[in-house]
Formats: structure tokens, C-alpha cells, sequence
């Protein structure tokens, strides 16, 4: 164990995170994952820096708007496999506060860290601090879409905090980028460390735009992009008619990749001439994005490719991210959705993937949700019509979703309206024939409602162990 130097203050600070966490659990009003850290840096609002530099092998920051949870957990679970455990706010507490939780929780009461390496996913708007405060070897930006526009406003609002993080890192600092993202891309310029990863699939590009897709402008001249074709959203191969911009050749990309249902992606992965097979229990398009961004990022810090990719057999989703569990005896998977382009993929993913045809949509307008839910009206919700059999709503804006599917054309004898978690989850496992699987797709406080539920059942472990 590597000691931190806190000195009296920080070693206050951080006995007063430990005493709140054990409260809080102890109370059963939280898992600890947000409100130590406020209690520490309210005592110290240096406690993060310290205890961060008591991490020999540094860290490695992930950061984006879709993708950060799973990109991160296939970045922990590739570490574990070479024997170097991971600090990580796994729980998904991606705030400052959160990071200096995760921090607080794992040191020992004198400050002693039992990990040389943190993997820290955070906020948008955070990550600038956090590169300031705890100076990471690797910062990985997964991807830019419209998101809660009444916290961040625009993506180019969204784009400015991560450029300037970008910019303000420590020296010697990698970045890794997706290529196939043309505004995360451009974040690249002038950066003297960086590594673009992406998808060279041709025969998988989509030849149009969606409706709801966001960067279609040269960053540079402003023309509008051309797209030889998309993967999802405005993610894909693309270049300015007038020539100022185009996308970087990835250093890292997926070559092939054969998707099995829902239980399995296979993948070939380049590294300049290395290649490596990657087999891993994931599914859906935009996950393979967060596989070849989480093997770009570890072998920025010096783990071989095929090392990493033979690790990833036996990853487990993320919380809420294709984790299946039983309701009611039925298989169900959980599905996260929190913006257009997210809800939009894994739409996809059940539709296309797993054949889907009973599912839950939880809508909430919490603070940690956004609290505008215009954005329903860009999501594919017309890929149901024709597809689903049975779709129970629920959540604080259930009737929001019921006129949305109205107007998707979903049937209406189809579509039932259920208030209360508990009573959603059983009538829709009731609805569920023997044989087919569940499919519940909430926003974020939305999923973490059920998941109590099943948690309380006995179903499911809290989402914070």
C-alpha cells in the first residue's frame, strides 16, 4: 500500500468521509458514493489531490457523453486481469464529488491506498477539475451527443470544458479520441499526445444521417460534412467538401466484428500490424466503441493489445448496461437510455439484437435525468410499431411516453400505463410469455428505481458494491 501525505487537515477530511459513508449506509439513505466526498472536501478541498498522488501508476479518466460506465468497467476489468486493481467511482457517481468518494472509500484510515491506479469516469463539465486536481496519464472521451440541454446547453458549451481540460493536462498526458466522432475528433488538434480509435467496418455504415443526428458541420468552415455513412448518430466516416477536416485514420480500429444476440460481440482489433481477436459478452453498436476505447486506453499505459483482448471473455456489464437478471421468473435485461442517440441504440439493440418484443420504458425528469424530456420526440420510437407486443409505461413522465408512442403509431390496445416500480416491473412479466425476454428500458434515476426494487427482492446486489 502506497501512504498518501494528508497532514492533519486532509487526515481530518478523510475520517470525516469514512464516518459519513458508514453512516449513510448504516441508514440505509444511500450507498456512500456522493455525499463522503462532500463531507471531505467541505474539510479539505485539497483531500482529492492528495490522495491522488499516493496513486504510483496514475490514472485514467473517462469522459463523454455516452459510454463512460461501460468503458470504464472494461478498462478496470483488463487491469484486474494483469494483477494491477483499479480505484475506481464504479457506482457511477461521476462528479467531482463522487471521484473524491471512491478515493475516500478505498484508502485506509491513515490514508494507505491499496491500488497504484485509478480509473476515474466523470461529468463533462467536471472533467476540467479533475484533470487539475488529480493530473491523469490518460483521458478518454468517448463520444459527443445532445444531452440534458437544461444543465449543459449545447454541444459545443459541452466541447469547450472538454478542450479545455484537454489542453490544461498534466504533461506527458495521452488522450484518446474517437476518431468516428467528428467532434471529439477535432478535440485533437494541437494536442501533442494522442490516440484515435474507431470503426473501419465499411459494409456496416448506414448511408443516412437519423433525423436527431448532431454534428454535421465542418468545425472549421462550417459546410456541411459528407458522410460515406454513419454508425449511429452522426458517428462514422465523414470529410469537409472543402477539405479543412476530415476524420483521423484510427491507430487502433475494429476491422470486423460479428454480433451474436445479445450475449456476445467478436471482434478484430488493429493496432498498426497487430491485430488481436476480441470475444466479450456486449452487445449493440455503440459498444463496440466503448471496446476499442478501452483497449486503447490501457495500451497507452503499456498493456499489450492481445493481452487485453483475451482478458474481456469474461467481463461483466455494468449496472444497468445489458445486466440481465429474473422478474418473475422471466429474463429480463436492463437497458440504460438517457438521450436520443442512447435510447435510439438500444432501441436497436433489443430490436435488432435481441428480438424483442415485450418491453418496460421508464421515463423520469429528475435533476440527474434532465429535467426537460423534449428530447423523446428524436427518438426511433416508430422501430416499435409493428415489433412490440406488450409495452408497459412508467416513471414520473409516463403519460410523456404514452403520446409519444401514439404518435409512434404503437398500437394503443398494446401500451399500458402502470404507476409505481414495483407494480410496473410484475404486470410486465405478467405480460411476458414464457419463452421471451423482457426487455426494460428507463432513464437514469428511472433504473436506478427498479433496480431497488429487484435489490429488495432479492434479485439484484446494490448497485454501489
Amino acid at each position: 500500500m502506497r501512504q498518501a501525505r494528508l497532514g492533519p487537515r486532509g487526515g481530518a477530511a478523510l475520517w470525516a468521509g469514512k464516518l459519513t459513508a458508514l453512516m449513510s449506509r448504516a441508514l440505509h439513505v444511500g450507498g456512500g458514493t456522493t455525499l463522503p466526498g462532500d463531507v471531505s472536501r467541505w474539510v479539505d478541498r485539497r483531500i482529492l489531490t492528495k490522495l491522488a498522488a499516493g496513486l504510483d501508476g496514475g490514472s485514467i479518466v473517462v469522459s463523454g457523453t455516452n459510454g463512460k460506465t461501460t468503458t470504464s468497467a472494461l478498462i478496470r476489468h483488463i487491469l484486474d486481469s494483469q494483477g494491477r486493481p483499479a480505484i475506481a467511482n464504479q457506482a457511477g457517481a461521476n462528479l467531482i464529488f463522487g471521484v473524491t468518494a471512491a478515493l475516500v472509500d478505498r484508502a485506509s484510515w491513515s490514508g494507505a491506498l491499496p491500488a497504484s491506479i485509478g480509473v476515474f469516469e466523470i461529468d463533462e463539465a467536471s472533467l476540467p477539475l479533475l484533470v487539475t486536481e488529480t493530473g491523469p496519464r490518460v483521458i478518454v472521451v468517448t463520444n459527443l451527443f445532445r444531452d440534458q440541454l437544461d444543465r449543459y446547453g449545447e454541444l459545443e458549451t459541452t466541447a469547450a470544458h472538454l478542450r479545455r481540460a484537454l489542453t490544461q493536462g498534466p504533461e506527458g498526458v495521452t488522450a484518446v479520441l474517437n476518431a468516428d466522432d467528428p467532434m471529439v475528433a477535432a478535440l485533437g488538434e494541437d494536442l501533442p499526445r494522442v490516440t484515435y480509435a474507431g470503426v473501419e467496418a465499411p459494409e456496416l455504415l448506414q448511408p443516412q444521417l437519423s433525423h436527431g443526428a448532431d454534428a454535421k458541420f465542418c468545425p472549421r468552415c462550417g459546410s456541411p460534412f459528407i458522410f460515406e455513412g454513419v454508425y449511429f448518430g452522426h458517428v462514422g466516416h465523414y470529410r469537409c467538401p472543402r477539405g479543412d477536416f476530415e476524420r483521423p485514420t484510427p491507430e487502433i480500429a475494429v476491422t470486423a466484428l460479428e454480433i451474436d444476440g445479445i450475449d456476445e460481440m467478436r471482434l478484430t482489433v488493429r493496432a498498426g500490424s497487430e491485430s488481436a481477436a476480441v470475444r466479450v459478452p456486449l452487445s449493440g453498436l455503440y459498444n463496440v466503441y466503448n471496446v476499442v476505447l478501452a483497449l486503447a486506453a490501457t495500451r497507452a499505459i503499456g498493456v499489450p493489445l492481445r493481452e487485453a483482448a483475451g482478458t474481456l471473455g469474461n467481463f461483466a456489464p455494468a449496472f444497468g448496461r445489458l445486466e440481465k437478471v429474473a422478474v418473475e421468473g422471466r429474463p429480463a435485461v436492463l437497458l440504460l437510455g438517457k438521450n436520443p442517440t442512447g435510447f435510439n441504440e438500444v432501441l436497436r439493440t433489443a430490436i435488432q439484437f435481441g428480438k424483442g418484443r415485450y418491453f418496460l420504458l421508464a421515463l423520469n425528469d429528475r435533476i440527474a435525468d434532465g429535467q426537460d424530456v423534449s428530447w423523446i420526440w428524436d427518438v426511433d420510437f416508430e422501430s416499435l410499431k409493428g415489433v412490440a407486443q406488450h409495452v408497459v409505461l412508467t416513471g414520473d413522465r409516463a403519460l410523456d411516453l404514452a403520446v409519444r408512442l401514439k404518435y409512434a403509431e404503437v398500437p394503443g390496445d398494446r401500451i399500458e400505463v402502470v404507476t409505481g416500480w414495483e407494480e410496473a416491473l410484475s404486470r410486465a412479466a405478467q405480460a411476458t410469455p414464457e419463452g421471451e425476454t423482457l426487455f426494460i428500458l428507463p432513464t437514469y434515476t428511472a433504473m436506478l428505481e427498479l433496480r431497488a426494487v429487484l435489490t429488495r427482492q432479492g434479485t439484484l446486489t446494490p448497485y454501489w458494491r
